[in-house]
C-alpha cells in the first residue's frame, strides 16, 4: 500500500487553503481560495519547498478563484526551484479566470498544465512505485 500523508495548512486571516497529499515521489497540492495577497503566495511557497523526497508537484488549482500578481510571481519562483531541484511541477485544471490571468501574466508558456488522464496516470506510477519501494 502506498504512504499516504496529509496535512492542512492554514494561516489567520489567509485567503488561501492548502491540503497535501503526498504518495511516495508524487505530491498533490490542492488549492482552495485565492492567491491574491503576499502571505498567501509565500504559504504556498513554503509549504511545497518543505516536501521531502519529492519528484513531482501538481498544484490542483480548480478551486482557486483568483490568483494576482504576487501568486503569479511566486509560481515563477516554484518553477525554478523545481528546476534547479530537478523536480516536475504541474498544474492542475486551472479556473478559466486563472487561465486568463496566467495568459496575461506572460507565465503560461512555462506553465505545465496537466491533463486529468495524466495526474491519473502519475498517481498509478507513484503508487506503484511506493508499493514496490515497501
Amino acid at each position: 500500500m502506498a504512504r499516504l500523508v496529509l496535512s492542512r495548512v492554514q494561516g489567520y486571516g489567509s485567503m488561501l487553503d492548502l491540503r497535501i497529499e503526498k504518495i511516495g515521489d508524487l505530491a498533490v497540492v490542492e488549492c482552495h481560495g485565492k492567491i491574491v495577497r503576499s502571505d498567501d503566495a509565500f504559504k504556498l511557497c513554503e509549504a511545497v519547498t518543505a516536501l521531502p523526497g519529492i519528484g513531482i508537484i501538481v498544484l490542483d488549482l480548480s478551486q482557486v478563484s483568483a490568483i494576482e500578481a504576487g501568486g503569479l510571481d511566486m509560481l515563477l519562483l516554484l518553477q525554478r526551484w523545481a528546476y534547479d531541484c530537478d523536480i516536475q511541477v504541474k498544474l492542475f485544471n486551472p479556473r478559466i479566470s486563472v487561465r486568463d490571468r496566467l495568459k496575461r501574466g506572460s507565465s503560461m508558456p512555462q506553465c505545465d498544465i496537466a491533463t486529468l488522464q495524466e495526474v491519473m496516470a502519475l498517481m498509478v506510477k507513484a503508487n506503484t512505485r511506493s508499493a514496490l519501494a515497501a
